[in-house]
């Protein structure tokens, strides 16, 4: 068993343009006097680090862990979430998703494919001049139009798609793996990667790459009805990262899983501040301590209602709070016996 680190926070909801949130300096500062003892750096926010700098610079990584180290947290992770989501994009969402992409790609889905492919290959170096060995994503969409099958979809349309999504992210997988990092898909739903059967197609087309793996976040579990619980037993080899965030479900006469377009305070599915939703907590961080997780509890924020630093606050004290201290024996050795071979062949009547 293993002690779970944390809590940490990613911060990419809290950025922006006004101190303490617009340098890696000061919004360490911040997350550190909050509790939090490790951040997850978005690799797309300029404020907060340069990623083709930290791709080609091992002495830029030195320092950017020094900052960190001198507010009194470490680097966890970097995210792609935006540039991974470029990877892959249906024609329909192609203006929606121009603003992930540098302005002088947008426009231009081609060459905005080919921003986010070099992206991902920057921060599988970057990585590794960081030291860190998880990296966080979004898989991308080609098949998410297609989702309910109505009208009906036609044969082998689903197949194609991800044959095509497979064959791009290939050897992005393989630039991870070269660099010793596990790159670990958020299971959400917009990507093609939205559910368990999703990644197991997924996988399958990529013969299992060893660095395809999954970034946990219960919340998108239980906004789709699935067993959140249950998903960690089924997928527990591939689960490298985790997200605490907490949501809620409650469908009603008029909505379930779908949400008629409402606004997220209407929909039934709904992301909540840690603690406020139905998430079960309890049970994610004992299975994690039980099956030897070895990475971190990382708060992404997200919440319809509740204000965003009092979100952190309160994130960074309930993450505290669920975190098992790992035993290193077992509570009922003080009544052992203690025997040998010999002895247990008497016990079990063998001689």
């Amino acid at each position: 068993m293993k002690t779970i680190k944390g809590p940490a926070i990613f911060l990419a909801q809290f950025a922006g343009d006004d101190a303490p949130f617009n340098s890696l300096d000061s919004i360490a500062a911040w997350a550190a006097g909050h509790g939090y003892k490790g951040v997850q750096i978005p690799s797309w926010d300029s404020r907060l680090i340069d990623l083709k700098r930290a791709a080609e610079s091992k002495t830029y990584c030195d320092e950017i862990k020094g900052t960190l180290a001198e507010n009194g947290v470490e680097l966890t992770e970097l995210s792609t979430h935006l540039q991974g989501q470029l990877v892959a994009v249906h024609p329909v969402y192609d203006e929606m998703f121009d603003g992930f992409a540098v302005p002088e790609v947008r426009g231009n889905p081609a060459a905005r494919q080919a921003w986010a492919v070099e992206q991902l290959h920057l921060a599988a170096k970057a990585s590794r001049n960081l030291g860190v060995t998880e990296h966080g994503t979004f898989s991308g969409s080609l098949a998410w139009p297609f989702l309910y099958p109505w009208p009906q979809r036609p044969a082998g349309l689903i197949d194609s798609a991800f044959d095509e999504l497979a064959k791009r992210w290939r050897p992005i997988l393989d630039a991870f793996d070269e660099a010793g990092v596990d790159l670990c898909y958020e299971i959400h739903p917009g990507e093609d990667l939205h559910d368990g059967v999703t990644f197991e197609m997924f996988l399958e087309r990529l013969g299992h790459h060893p660095r395809c793996n999954i970034l946990y976040d219960p919340s998108h579990l239980i906004l789709q009805q699935l067993d959140y619980r249950g998903f960690l037993d089924v997928y527990a080899d591939r689960i490298k990262m985790f997200h605490a965030k907490d949501a809620e479900f409650k469908p009603s006469p008029k909505q379930g899983v779908y949400s008629g377009y409402q606004s997220w305070t209407e929909r039934a599915g709904r992301f909540r501040s840690l603690g406020d939703g139905q998430i079960d907590f309890k049970h994610i961080f004992s299975w994690l301590a039980a099956h030897d997780y070895d990475g971190w509890a990382v708060l992404e924020w997200e919440c319809c209602l509740k204000h965003p630093e009092v979100g952190a606050r309160e994130g960074a004290a309930f993450i505290r709070d669920h975190i098992i201290e790992v035993t290193e024996r077992a509570f009922d050795d003080f009544a052992g016996g203690g025997t040998d071979e010999a002895g247990n062949r008497r016990i079990l009547g063998l001689d």
